[in-house]
């Protein structure tokens, strides 16, 4: 498809001033630019078109060659159709960074607020602690505003100037060809001031790290992992921007009698041959003292007996879990002849009575295998 006349395209006539070609162009820039124009489906050929036309007609001799010759101008023939043009920022950032100089209206850019940095405290609690939950005093290391430039960076009695690579802007400026583009100041890191006399405190960055006392309530029922999230104690937020949060990680020590399964804990008792045959009356511990249970007549080996209510709340006012009391039979190791000729006796006895499970069990493979 031909090109148009580039004074066509701009809407101006062959014989228009500098300031006329800029200012058709301006009005033409905000009228097409895509971030304005997102249903318009031709607004970004339309705004490089314009661009093209300006960057032709804005340079003297570039102007001559193409009233001369036209499109077949040897400066004529540059176009924009390849040029990286990046529409999807701020459209008043893009106008202000990449049109400043065209519109004349270049204007002193301040660093933006960031959210500062959120911070990680790694806790260690106890069995106990984590199933009732409690208070625990952190110390956190943490940056904060200087107290002795009150954040400037400046010797006290000083303050800052006007930084001398960006003259006060915060941001600097790079010519490449038609457009100009403007970049965060490296010296300034984008404040537009510097210290040239810096706090002896801060060595100028205007942030001191410093430990924080701080009281963290641990809520019942927690387990290794789980994290507890305290807002605004993190960093501070550069240029006045919000503070980070601070994310407290806990583990949780385990016991030396029990474990847990959930909401329910889990305690393994043991108790003698006889206690279990004959059963018992025992005390048992739990996390809250000790307590009494009744081993029942003829209890097996990891039998379960269960104290309800006695084991991890769920939450501060939640329904707790369970105690489940697994028991484990002891089976003596060493006897004394006495013992051991009174559980040959009970053995005998067990026998001619039929009521052992091993003389069933024998029982039955003798009529299996002959």
């Amino acid at each position: 498809m031909a090109k148009r006349d580039y004074y066509e395209v701009l809407g101006v006539g062959r014989n228009a001033s500098d300031a006329e070609i800029k200012k058709a162009f301006r009005k033409l820039a905000l009228k097409w630019h895509p971030d304005r124009n997102p249903e318009h489906g031709d607004a970004e050929a339309l705004f490089k078109e314009a661009a093209e036309a300006y960057e032709v007609l804005s340079d003297p001799a570039r102007r001559a060659e193409y009233d001369q010759y036209g499109h077949a101008a040897p400066g004529g023939q540059r176009s924009y159709t390849d040029r990286d043009f990046d529409f999807r920022g701020n459209v008043d950032d893009l106008f202000s960074e990449i049109f400043g100089d065209i519109f004349g209206q270049r204007r002193p850019r301040g660093p933006r607020p960031e959210r500062g940095a959120d911070l990680r405290y790694n806790l260690t609690v106890e069995f106990e602690e984590g199933v009732f939950g409690c208070q625990r005093e952190l110390e956190i290391p943490v940056r904060r505003s200087c107290p002795e430039c009150g954040g400037s960076g400046a010797r006290r009695g000083t303050t800052a100037s006007a930084c001398p690579e960006c003259h006060g802007h915060g941001r600097v400026r790079f010519q490449q060809g038609f457009f100009s583009v403007e970049r965060e100041c490296h010296r300034c890191g984008g404040e537009g001031r510097v210290a040239l006399d810096p706090c002896p405190e801060c060595r100028g960055q205007g942030l001191v790290q410093q430990r924080r006392r701080l009281a963290v309530r641990i809520p019942p029922g927690v387990e290794t992992g789980a994290r507890l999230r305290v807002s605004g104690e993190g960093e501070t937020g550069a240029h006045g921007g919000p503070p980070g949060d601070l994310y407290v990680v806990l583990t949780v020590r385990p016991h030396a009698l029990f474990s847990r399964h959930g909401q329910d804990l889990v305690c393994e008792v043991p108790v003698s041959m006889g206690q279990a045959a004959l059963g018992a009356e025992i005390e048992v511990p739990t996390l809250e003292g000790s307590a009494r249970v009744q081993v029942p007549p003829g209890t097996q080996p990891g039998q379960v007996l269960t104290l309800k209510g006695k084991g991890v709340p769920r939450g501060e006012q939640g329904r707790r879990g369970d105690l489940k009391l697994a028991i484990q039979v002891e089976v003596p190791r060493h006897l004394t002849a006495r013992q051991a000729e009174l559980l040959r006796e009970f053995e005998d006895l067990r026998e001619e009575e039929g009521g052992s499970a091993v003389s069933r069990f024998w029982e039955t493979v003798r009529k299996l295998f002959g």
